[in-house]
């Protein structure tokens, strides 16, 4: 009879102690190193991300190509994991492993991990704390294929992917970075295509990581979508965005829907927060808004009504009054995309005088960014909900879920007011006559006014809806159940053996 072993084998022991080595415990110094930088370690990040007890590490003995150099894992710690509920690939850079740069290896390894996601369909999240390639590592001959970059740009459209900046991320890792639908940055980071070495050879001058690429910066350029305050909500932020990706979940608490009676003011010129519209319509705390300061005329969010996940695009009357500018197109259109790529349905609220207007509009190329946005939602086959709460005008309504869009419901409020354009734009180019005949600048200003009120009483929601201009015109407090009904309608989407479409950087 065989005799069952007291001691494990030599080569199963010299694995297993090469795996222990991986771990924060056999690296004191290395957790010091990180928590003197306000930074948690990958692994304590993992450990968060992570549902419990789900990640397998893919390369995780890899070592750095150069023999005189050492390091776990090579700087990069990957595998699968399921993050709310969904398998998932992870890759965190490791700043404790020469600062987190990009090696020989780690561009292998990266390789095989969006290979993997490409493959498996599986969507993808990167921690890139790190200053770019490992100089004198990226100097060898290749030693395989590495081509983590093409292969992170096939992934548009095909899986949702994050990505957060919780340091300094620069050249390499800024490239990835772009690439993410959702970027998120910690306050302190800095985001730039070359870090300070590089900026003082092209540029001769000497700076600071966050004097180049600041959050603060990019938060209001757009290019991060959301800044928080530490890893733990980078964490939160990153799982809590997967989320919307997922299975239905079951319906959330219901806000008091009377509280939508009153909050367009009677006052057509006051301005409102659109913001507490979409948090009322909402399941409570399901809102997860996208870019909150860049393109500030239009809110761009994440939400559920009844458990169902949708997108939501909304003029916002607290900036411009609503109008679309440019920075609001290019915002919304990429919004429009990620929700159509994913078949989230959109629910579009409609307050808008128009596009925006001027020469200072027109100098930011306002006619294209527009036409951007016109040609996402347009092509868009997600199902689209639009409601008007107030004004309905011009091209501005023509792209935000105009009958002209064919949306599956098309309701408005007793508040809301349709027009071609401007009404008071309108009753300048049809009474100009009238008005330029009359001498007195304040009889002039009197018959401006009746001939506007006249107007806005022919273009008032319930005559409106007399027309056929909208499917019909109710009490706002029905707005959310009108919704969930819709919602419930709508047939599960077919399952997608390619892309439906890329998701634009930016």
């Amino acid at each position: 009879m065989k005799k069952t072993r007291t001691t494990l084998r030599a080569d199963l022991q010299a694995v297993l102690e090469a795996q222990r080595n991986l771990l924060d415990a056999a690296r004191p110094q290395a957790v010091e190193f990180q928590h003197q930088r306000g930074r948690w370690t990958v692994r304590e990040v993992l450990a968060a991300l992570a549902d419990a007890h789900t990640f397998i590490e893919y390369g995780g003995l890899a070592r750095p190509a150069l023999k005189d150099m050492t390091g776990p894992a090579d700087g990069m710690v990957m595998g699968t994991a399921r993050v709310e509920g969904r398998t998932t690939d992870l890759v965190l850079y490791d700043y404790s492993v020469y600062a987190g740069t990009q090696s020989a290896i780690s561009h292998l390894k990266l390789t095989r991990m969006l290979e993997h996601a490409l493959r498996y369909r599986y969507p993808v999240v990167m921690w890139l704390d790190g200053g770019g390639a490992r100089t004198q590592d990226l100097l060898l001959p290749a030693r395989g294929k590495a081509t983590c970059f093409t292969v992170f740009g096939k992934l548009s459209g095909l899986v949702p992917s994050v990505g957060v900046v919780p340091g300094n991320a620069f050249a390499g890792h800024a490239n990835l970075a772009g690439m993410c639908d959702f970027l998120i940055g910690l306050k302190g980071s800095a985001l730039g295509m070359g870090g300070p070495p590089l900026v003082e050879s092209a540029l001769g001058v000497r700076l600071r990581p966050t004097e180049i690429g600041p959050a603060e910066m990019h938060e209001k350029s757009g290019v991060y979508d959301l800044v928080v305050d530490d890893d733990g909500a980078a964490i939160e932020a990153a799982r809590r965005y997967l989320s919307y990706f997922g299975p239905q979940r079951p319906a959330g608490r219901e806000h008091d829907q009377t509280a939508l009676r009153d909050i367009i003011p009677e006052n057509p010129r006051q301005a409102y927060d659109v913001r507490r519209v979409i948090e009322i319509l909402a399941d409570a705390d399901s809102m997860m808004e996208l870019r909150p300061v860049f393109g500030a005329c239009i809110v761009t969010a994440l939400a559920r009504i009844g458990g169902r996940s949708v997108g939501v695009l909304a003029n916002q009357p607290a900036h411009l009054a609503g109008a679309i500018d440019s920075d609001g197109s290019i915002k919304a259109a990429r919004f429009v995309s990620i929700c159509d790529a994913f078949d989230i349905p959109l629910l579009v609220l409609a307050d808008t005088p128009g596009l925006m207007v001027g020469p200072e509009a027109e100098a930011t190329g306002l006619v294209r960014h527009s036409a951007r946005l016109m040609t996402a939602i347009v092509n868009a086959t997600t199902p689209m909900m639009t409601v008007v709460l107030r004004k309905a005008y011009g091209l501005g309504y023509y792209v935000m879920g105009s009958s002209s869009l064919d949306p599956a419901i098309l309701l408005a409020w007793p508040t809301a007011e349709y027009g071609g354009m401007g009404l008071e734009g309108a009753v300048n180019i049809l009474h100009r006559r009238e008005l330029e005949a009359i001498a007195d600048p304040d009889g002039r200003a009197i018959r401006r006014a009746e001939l506007t009120h006249e107007m806005k009483e022919e273009h008032k929601a319930i005559l409106a809806a007399g027309r056929l201009v909208y499917d019909d015109v109710i009490d706002p407090a029905d707005t959310r159940e009108i919704l969930r009904r819709t919602l419930e309608g709508f047939p599960e989407p077919a399952p997608r053996t390619v892309r439906k479409r890329i998701i634009e950087p930016f």
